[in-house]
């Protein structure tokens, strides 16, 4: 079956439209021309701002014109991530598989963070069928990689009393909060040596990584390429005399990196070392990841002689740099049970311009002191490694409250429909809606959506019947919403 054939077929089919549209963050063009497009096509009213966000208006349904005004939200961009390499995220559609109850990509990412919820504001912009006062449906760019258009947002591109965010990923959940999150860019100078021609030469490669969002995943112990390829190297660095010509791991600040590589050099009398520490090493790491990595793969090919090395001294602090960098869950949160209040990403190492090392790293929490707190320790740590050091701009965070109305009318449409009370949740992955609640304070927010697993990897993945009641409930939502009055 096709995707475009699955039911709800209004919401499946524009989402298999937006799925072969390439809209990597930064470069949302075809996305933003798709979506004006489509809504010239249908007659609904659209404006966009400088940055390139774009926002939808409908009227209310006849007789519920003084309802308080609705905001549908979601992001136009994906997270680009492939098990190819050479997959072209700028010109090359998504290929989509259905696979029993669930929707998967080949090979890549899926971008159902966040397709499904503009396909899912899309169809109810058209949906005839649909009780609700007046609607409007914002879709933001460049969320992944920076939230620049939540940052930046047009005068009057916002309008409105609720704010619906359709960027979660759990089906039977509403969330009324999250973490706030923050960058730190450490970045290493090094000096350029001749690679020893007595020395032999290896690519050490970590592969086939869960990874995962470095939000939403955090919490479960997955691998991180980066720290399993230093680990190896730093029990080198004790044992040999080690040079390395280069590191590069990671992709992504949000993603737990699935893959990294190195190559280094040892004298060529050692070399056999270093092939039986490895093997020891795999045997280590299958045994404390086995039952989570089971498609985790370490290698070790012979390499030509590189036209450099970096100095003996940065090299050796970058080892030991990463090696020993914070990664994972620093602290869960005392007042909602099961959430990481605390968390930080040691996200990509790539080799600068310049003679350059960069490592990228991203710091999320719920409490905006201990986002700072663990950003600062970071900066600590790289700095005694002589690397320098910078901050991002950052996000806030968005405070929970268990008061708010959307809240509760959503709830309770679920519950109507489907026999069951949602739980209602923070969650520790970074959303648009504290930007705009710090910009648009009297706005009362939720968010939901149908049930993704390992966003911002090749394994991610939709359930099929969650998107039906993702939509029936945010349908019924509205016309509650419909019924009050402003």
């Amino acid at each position: 079956m096709k995707v475009s054939e699955l039911e709800p077929k209004r919401v499946f089919s524009i989402f298999d439209e937006i799925t072969k549209i390439p809209r990597p963050s930064k470069k949302e063009e075809k996305i933003r021309a798709y979506l004006i497009d489509f809504a010239a096509k249908h007659g609904i009213d659209c404006k966009t701002d400088a940055v390139g966000n774009v926002a939808m208006t409908i009227p209310a349904t006849p007789g519920h014109e003084n309802a308080p005004k609705v905001i549908l939200q979601g992001h136009m961009d994906m997270v680009c991530e492939a098990n190819d390499k050479t997959f072209d995220f700028t010109t090359t559609p998504i290929t989509t598989i259905v696979d029993g109850d669930w929707v998967r990509a080949d090979g890549t990412t899926l971008g159902a963070d966040n397709g499904i919820g503009v396909a899912t504001s899309l169809a109810i912009l058209t949906d005839p069928a649909v009780v609700h006062g007046p609607v409007e449906a914002l879709f933001t760019m460049d969320e992944e990689t920076g939230m620049t258009g939540a940052f930046n947002i047009g005068e009057g591109m916002l309008d409105g009393d609720i704010l619906i965010n359709l960027d979660s990923e759990d089906d039977a959940e509403l969330f009324v909060g999250c973490a706030g999150g923050l960058d730190t860019v450490c970045t290493f100078h090094y000096n350029r040596s001749f690679a020893p021609k007595d020395f032999h030469y290896f690519k050490i490669e970590v592969s086939k990584g869960l990874g995962g969002h470095s939000g939403g995943d955090i919490h479960l112990g997955r691998a991180n390429a980066n720290k399993l390829l230093a680990r190896f190297l730093f029990n080198m660095l004790k044992e040999h005399e080690l040079v390395v010509s280069e590191f590069d791991g990671g992709n992504l600040r949000n993603a737990i990196p699935r893959a990294a590589h190195a190559i280094v050099g040892i004298h060529t009398s050692k070399k056999e070392n270093v092939r039986v520490a490895l093997n020891n090493y795999i045997a280590e790491i299958k045994d404390e990841y086995g039952d989570i990595e089971k498609t985790l793969e370490i290698d070790m090919q012979t390499v030509d002689v590189p036209d450099f090395c970096i100095d003996n001294d940065t090299s050796a602090n970058l080892i030991r740099a990463i090696y020993s960098a914070p990664h994972g869950v620093v602290a869960m949160s005392r007042e909602l049970e099961g959430l990481v209040e605390t968390s930080t990403n040691l996200a990509s190492v790539k080799m600068g311009a310049d003679n350059t090392v960069v490592v990228t790293t991203s710091q999320r929490s719920s409490v905006n002191s201990s986002k700072w707190d663990i950003a600062n320790q970071v900066e600590a740590h790289f700095q005694l490694a002589g690397a320098e050091v910078t901050h991002g701009e950052g996000y806030p965070g968005w405070k929970p409250n268990m008061q708010s109305t959307i809240m509760h009318l959503a709830s309770d449409a679920y519950k109507e429909l489907y026999g069951i009370t949602p739980a209602i949740k923070a969650i520790h992955a970074g959303l648009e809606c504290g930007l705009f609640l710090e910009k648009y304070p009297h706005l009362d927010m939720v968010s939901f959506g149908p049930t993704l697993r390992d966003v911002h990897s090749p394994s991610e993945r939709m359930n099929i019947p969650a998107v039906g009641r993702f939509y029936e409930q945010l349908k019924l939502t509205l016309a509650k919403v419909a019924e009050l009055k402003k």
